[in-house]
């Protein structure tokens, strides 16, 4: 716990309503959407300008006080829960945006704006930033995870689109990382050994982003399938065509029915494909889809219906979007496993096939599996009864041997989660002692005191 003069020294550094060590405070910073354990912190500040988050950073360091980064608490891997107690940071107050440079298709933001909220002003530019992970996760998180989502298979992951940083340092001193240039090989790549090292490295307080173009032309598309690995079949046969969808979605038959029950549709109850294609025309488009029709229809598709209009378009995305909140109200109350693995596109029929059988093999759960397909990235869900007796059940019958076969198939243990406090005992397996101690040195050296987010990505 801080004592009365530590925090006195905080409340100095920032304006009285910038801090709380009330227990309201504390607790809504004590954990995320995952399932995972909450702790407390012993303070919450929201910093608004970087000289605040350097000068608090540095008195972390000096009294050895834990900090945690904190953008919309979405994570879903326990990143963003302060296991140590300490300081929590909230980005909450530093959410602007500082600079639009439209003809380079680029901007500067702060970390804690939300990506929704920042591409509705860019919508006005006509650019957006790609990367979707669905819940309206802030800028830093993302960046701090390695967030990807549904319009990677096009546009690429957070990491493929943050080209520098400001980022503090343990110590509190601030550095910038990468420049605005498209072409960077000047000395280390600082910038993205950062992103997806869960604040564990330095805080980030600005980032440079590249920006896409508003698509002017674009199609949907929802497949059925018989079988959920019919459905994972057809992925790989529309990648390994060098087709380009923006997005691709596979939900397994549950997921389907928790949307038409809590939505009103009336989808048939089997394993689906969501796709959509951006194109240069309309001509371009019908092409690519008349390819990707001829592909399911290989792959044993039941249904296919192109051409979706906006409004079936949006209320398609909005159910994939809220997904994990439909799954929440039709389980209400019960305690529940979220993971994600990844693997080469070409592994993910069998991936999804072995987690499916898994699934099939267990008693007393409901599970579902669903994923950003085009990527070959793997999420489930599996809600059960009893906790924390049949979450250590769960945990070995199901997420152990998925993330084993994952990375047996050359593969992660997460793709898009993040380690957090969940996926750590899977790093050894899957990067081996050598790595790991790397890993471990990395740490030791931007971290010497064991400050930052302690507890997470490497022990």
């Amino acid at each position: 716990m801080l004592n009365d003069t530590q925090i006195g020294f905080l409340t100095s550094l920032v304006a009285p309503d910038q801090i709380s060590s009330g227990e309201s405070a504390r607790a809504l910073h004590s954990r995320d959407q995952s399932s995972h354990a909450p702790h407390m912190p012993d303070v919450v500040i929201w910093p608004d300008t970087t000289e605040q988050v350097s000068r608090v950073v540095a008195f972390a360091d000096r009294e050895r006080i834990a900090i945690t980064g904190w953008g919309a608490g979405s994570s879903l891997e326990g990143n963003s829960i302060p296991l140590r107690g300490g300081i929590v940071l909230d980005f909450a107050r530093m959410d602007r945006i500082l600079k639009v440079y439209a003809e380079d298709f680029q901007v500067i933001v702060q970390p804690g704006i939300f990506y929704k909220d920042m591409n509705k002003s860019l919508a006005q530019h006509g650019l957006f930033f790609a990367p979707d992970p669905g819940a309206n996760a802030s800028i830093g998180g993302m960046i701090a995870n390695n967030a990807a989502g549904t319009r990677t298979p096009k546009y690429g992951a957070t990491r493929d689109n943050v080209l520098a940083l400001e980022v503090v340092l343990a110590n509190g001193d601030v550095i910038r990382t990468g420049s605005r240039s498209i072409k960077q090989s000047a000395g280390y790549d600082l910038t993205h050994l950062m992103v997806g090292s869960e604040g564990t490295l330095g805080i980030i307080t600005e980032a440079t982003l590249k920006l896409a173009p508003l698509p002017e032309h674009f199609s949907a598309v929802i497949s059925s399938f018989a079988t959920t690995a019919d459905a994972a079949q057809a992925v790989f046969g529309i990648m390994g065509a060098g087709l380009n969808p923006a997005a691709l979605e596979l939900l397994d038959a549950p997921c389907i029915a928790v949307i038409n029950q809590t939505e009103g549709l009336d989808w048939q109850v089997a394993p689906t494909l969501f796709l959509e294609f951006h194109g240069a025309s309309e001509a371009s488009l019908h092409v690519e889809l008349e390819l990707v029709k001829e592909i399911c229809e290989q792959m044993g598709a039941q249904s296919f219906t192109p051409g979706l209009g906006r409004d079936a378009r949006d209320r398609l995305w909005h159910a994939r979007h809220h997904l994990a909140e439909f799954m929440f109200r039709i389980h209400p109350g019960q305690p529940y496993l979220i993971s994600d693995v990844a693997v080469p596109i070409s592994q993910y029929p069998p991936l999804v096939a072995e987690a499916a059988a898994v699934l099939e093999g267990m008693e007393n759960v409901n599970g579902y599996i669903f994923g950003h397909a085009g990527d070959g990235n793997m999420h489930s869900v599996i809600f059960f009864e009893n906790w924390p007796d049949e979450f250590a059940r769960v945990q070995t019958a199901f997420n152990d041997r998925v993330v084993a076969k994952a990375i047996a198939l050359g593969g992660t243990c997460t793709g898009e989660h993040g380690v957090g406090i969940g996926k750590q005992k899977y790093m050894l397996h899957e990067h081996g002692e050598i790595a790991m101690d790397l890993m471990r040195r990395l740490k030791a050296f931007f971290d010497p005191n064991g400050i930052l987010n302690p507890g997470k990505v490497v022990s």
